[in-house]
């Protein structure tokens, strides 16, 4: 008797390609202005990717389900409208819930509106594919993004900080009195490229899938 199954094959590729072999960031390289300008500290980077979550996900599945609805012809701009009103729900709720982030964020939350990632997922995926599957599309691509987001914020906030959230982890660890310095170019944005840079590279020359022939 076989095991009941709540995702199929497919429908777990959905989740992990994104995560791996099809990640935004560092295979298809969208969403790099972002990964760019909001990563010097932890918790923005954090409150970016569960905003993107928020509108990707909620944007697929409403473009999901209006696609046997929506004009050819105008399609790029029932996308903006979609995902210019979902964010303006997120903004306000940042500003009512997490006011000091989201003075942190300024405009780069506004700047989801032309997020590469969202408008491809919803011309590539959304706009051919039913809701469930713009759902799960949406969360994979969201995850993708988001671990990648996290993890150069993580190391450019302790690297030039020696905090994480806040937190002063280097200084409770003692690292400090064996003569170590917050290195300063870590808060920079060139070290916010090269920090992305290396985990493409990473990326890419351990997944032979997506090794170039020359």
């Amino acid at each position: 008797m076989s095991k009941f199954s709540l995702l199929s094959k497919k429908d777990k590729k959905l989740l992990s390609d994104p995560l791996d072999d099809n990640n935004p960031i560092t295979v298809q390289v969208l969403g790099i202005c972002s990964a760019l300008a909001i990563t010097v500290k932890l918790k923005p980077a954090v409150v970016m990717a569960i905003s993107v979550l928020a509108v990707l996900t909620v944007g697929n599945v409403i473009v999901s389900l209006m696609r046997k609805m929506i004009p050819s012809r105008i399609r790029i701009i029932v996308f903006l409208v979609v995902i210019a009103t979902l964010v303006i729900l997120v903004d306000q709720i940042l500003k009512a819930y997490v006011y000091d982030v989201s003075k942190e964020l300024s405009v780069f939350v506004g700047l989801i509106i032309t997020n590469c990632i969202i408008m491809g997922r919803f011309e590539a995926f959304a706009l051919a594919n039913p809701p469930y599957k713009a759902f799960l599309d949406g969360v994979g691509n969201s995850f993708g993004y988001g671990v990648i987001l996290i993890v150069v914020a993580f190391f450019r906030e302790l690297l030039g900080s020696g905090t994480l959230y806040g937190y002063p982890v280097l200084k409770n660890l003692g690292i400090y009195e064996v003569g170590y310095e917050n290195n300063g170019m870590m808060i920079l944005p060139p070290m916010a490229l090269i920090t992305v840079g290396i985990l493409i590279w990473w990326q890419r020359a351990r997944n032979e899938k997506l090794i170039e022939e020359k």
